[in-house]
């Protein structure tokens, strides 16, 4: 099975890094979902939830910022990121 290799990071620290089936957020164009062999894009994301199926649900919030996917890469970077509700 394909998995994404996601990064989550903050302007300080990497919150969170690991293989996932799925990755959805929130954009300035409303709700996103990211799914393995997904196309290229560059995405602003708005305040909001970050959620990421890595054999269950990880949730984080962050404050804006982007997001990036490419050849099932996928790169989350803002500001704040509360990573509480992630498991390392």
């Amino acid at each position: 099975m394909m998995a994404l290799q996601v990064d989550l990071v903050a302007a300080d620290r990497k919150v969170w890094e690991g293989e996932a089936s799925q990755v959805s957020v929130r954009s300035t164009e409303g709700e996103l979902g990211v799914l393995p062999g997904h196309q290229p894009m560059l995405v602003v994301l708005a305040e909001g939830e970050v959620r990421i199926n890595a054999g269950g649900w990880q949730t984080a919030t962050v404050d804006g910022g982007f997001m990036s996917v490419d050849h099932d890469r996928v790169t989350i970077v803002a500001e704040t990121v509360d990573g509480s509700g992630m498991a390392s």
